[in-house]
């Protein structure tokens, strides 16, 4: 029993210190609880202060926003961008300033959108006045631009065998370089926004927005905040040319995609383009370019059926397919479409190959021409022009620019063009200035930096891609050859894309040339379009079909004169007319029937 005792007082010893552990513990896990809930507690009055310190800014900013400078909209958006770089530009006779973007890391948590940008305020502060021209800013309907939605949806307008495609995982990154002049705020946002709502964040290096020295700085700047956003302003006016080369010099994405400042992109509309430059780099590819109506902003899809050309004015047009290339796109309607020209405002190239392939013609100002330089120095290169049909972008056409040229507009695209026909188009140049005598008193400058360029690219011929590229493109046959639309009243001659056999109609005028735009040749006396002629399909009989044929037939049954307004076969004494059921027939010539005058506006 003795030996019992100390064992006992062990045993109530190890019981006292285990109680002890306990409150211990107890003590910090308390202590720690307590510290936590206090933290948290002041954080949230930190942070309610904060945000009753942001609303009484949002609603000092929003009783001014009305101030013609942007002041107080600038110094809310401000206070959340990072530092401004100074950069000097290539020539260095003035300074630009790139304003960078947030963090990589937030960019891809905020791709969509930033909510501390003010967009109510930033459109609202350059908003119509009451009675003010709707046009007059932007020649188009800056009211109806005002009211839609930046972030509207559009239709899906790509063939439903695109939606089905997929593309490899691994696509260059492309940085989208956006110019603009004066341009109404509420395009260029919703061009911006549809860019970072439709692409893959992944894909999207950057969104260049270079600013050409608009009359309100605070355009651009204002913008800074966005996801992805940079923006450069020039200090004096350079012109889309000039200002675009300054962007892709900044560019970090593989591929360059330039924009307009009043486009939509649509559905996967990016995926299509890097995926052909993926392949080969030297391609240099254009969307589909949808319309956004002018007027109304309505989202309207446009035909995948043509491809873009030129005719000896060298103005931009589109052609229809020839009916080997139709027989094509009906069997693959995903494949691109090769052109012999693009429209200039839309299209991706690769930076490497922009850089090596002589970029833009810094000789050239403002707008105009540059597209045509570009799509001959392509192709007789060595590289070659595509349309995407899986990519579709929509873009507001105007019936004129809202901003002015130095020197006219006349002025600078005719020189423009002459450094291009100059430069590419070896002896045919001449038939341009057939077509454009004005043209030869227009001084163009030096060009000689092009013609080392073609020589050091080891460059084609305009011979080779009249034959290879744009055997369409038909050299005249005589000098007096017309080119141009056939109307009567508000219609057109229009082919409808025909084909051998396939009869003619009349539609209204489009000025777009196209199925609309024929070649009188004086010499031939025939009326056609790329290897198709007017012809009658009889000889006898009222209202005689007038179809399309082969130009190489029957030459009397081809053979028009236009004289005195009417277009007259003179082997069979019959005049083109529109029938009474709006056919195009050929019938007996009579003084005053006005279905059978004609008019050549040539283009």
């Amino acid at each position: 029993m003795i030996h019992a005792i100390p064992s006992l007082d062990r045993h109530e010893k190890k019981m006292r210190w285990k109680r002890i552990s306990f409150l211990i513990i107890f003590t910090f896990i308390w202590l720690t609880l307590v510290f936590i809930y206090t933290r948290d507690l002041s954080r949230s009055d930190e942070s309610k202060t904060a945000n009753d310190a942001r609303s009484n800014k949002d609603r000092k900013i929003q009783q001014d926003d009305k101030d013609p400078h942007d002041r107080k909209v600038r110094e809310k958006i401000e206070q959340h961008a990072q530092q401004v770089i100074d950069l000097s530009n290539d020539e260095g006779d003035h300074e630009v300033k790139l304003l960078e973007p947030q963090s990589e890391q937030e960019m891809q948590d905020n791709i969509r959108w930033n909510p501390n940008f003010d967009e109510k305020a930033y459109i609202g502060a350059t908003a119509l006045k009451q009675g003010e021209d709707a046009y007059k800013r932007n020649a188009f309907n800056q009211a109806e631009c005002d009211k839609l939605p930046t972030d509207r949806g559009v239709p899906d307008t790509r063939d439903y065998s695109c939606r089905s495609l997929e593309y490899k995982h691994k696509l260059p990154t492309t940085s989208v370089i956006i110019t603009f002049h004066n341009e109404a705020r509420s395009a260029l946002l919703r061009t911006i926004r549809s860019v970072l709502n439709r692409s893959p964040s992944e894909l999207l290096k950057e969104i260049i927005l270079v600013d050409d020295f608009s009359d309100n700085a605070n355009d651009g700047r204002l913008l800074k905040i966005l996801p992805k956003v940079k923006t450069l302003r020039n200090n004096k006016r350079e012109g889309l040319i000039r200002s675009r080369v300054r962007g892709a010099d900044l560019a970090k994405g593989d591929v360059l995609t330039f924009l307009d400042s009043h486009c939509e992109v649509n559905e996967r509309w990016l995926e299509p383009l890097l995926s052909r430059v993926a392949q080969n780099e030297t391609i240099v590819v254009s969307p589909i370019i949808d319309v956004i109506h002018m007027d109304t902003f309505n989202y309207i899809g446009s035909s995948a059926d043509l491809k873009g050309g030129f005719g000896w004015n060298l103005n931009f047009k589109w052609d229809s397919m020839t009916s080997e290339e139709q027989s094509q796109r009906a069997a693959h309607p995903t494949r691109p479409i090769k052109t012999p020209m693009i429209a200039g405002g839309l299209f991706s190239i690769s930076k490497n190959w922009f850089i090596k392939s002589g970029k833009y013609d810094m000789g050239m100002d403002v707008w105009g021409g540059e597209n045509l330089e570009i799509s001959l120095r392509i192709w007789m290169c060595g590289g070659s022009l595509e349309i995407v049909p899986c990519s579709r972008v929509g873009h507001v056409f105007r019936k004129r620019h809202p901003y002015t040229f130095p020197g006219g507009g006349g002025f600078v695209f005719a020189k423009n063009t002459r450094r291009a026909a100059e430069a590419w188009m070896d002896g045919y140049a001449k038939f341009y200035y057939k077509r454009e005598p004005g043209a030869r008193g227009v001084p163009y400058g030096d060009i000689s930096d092009r013609l080392k360029l073609r020589e050091k690219l080891k460059c084609r011929s305009f011979k080779w891609y009249m034959r290879n590229v744009y055997p369409e493109l038909n050299v005249p046959e005589g000098v007096n050859d017309k080119f141009g639309e056939l109307r009567q009243g508000g219609k057109c001659l229009d082919s409808i894309g025909g084909k051998p056999g396939d009869r003619v109609s009349t539609f209204p005028c489009h000025g777009g040339g196209g199925n609309q735009e024929w070649i009188y040749s004086l010499d031939l006396k025939q009326i056609r379009q790329r290897d198709l002629c007017l012809y009658l399909s009889d000889t006898k009989g009222q209202h005689i079909p007038v179809t399309l044929m082969p130009c190489e037939g029957d030459a009397k049954l081809m053979a028009w004169d236009m004289t005195k307004d009417k277009i007259r076969n003179n082997f069979i004494q019959r005049c083109l007319t529109i029938s009474s059921s709006g056919e195009i027939v050929a019938d007996p010539c009579e003084d005053d029937n006005e279905k059978q005058i004609w008019q050549l506006k040539e283009s």
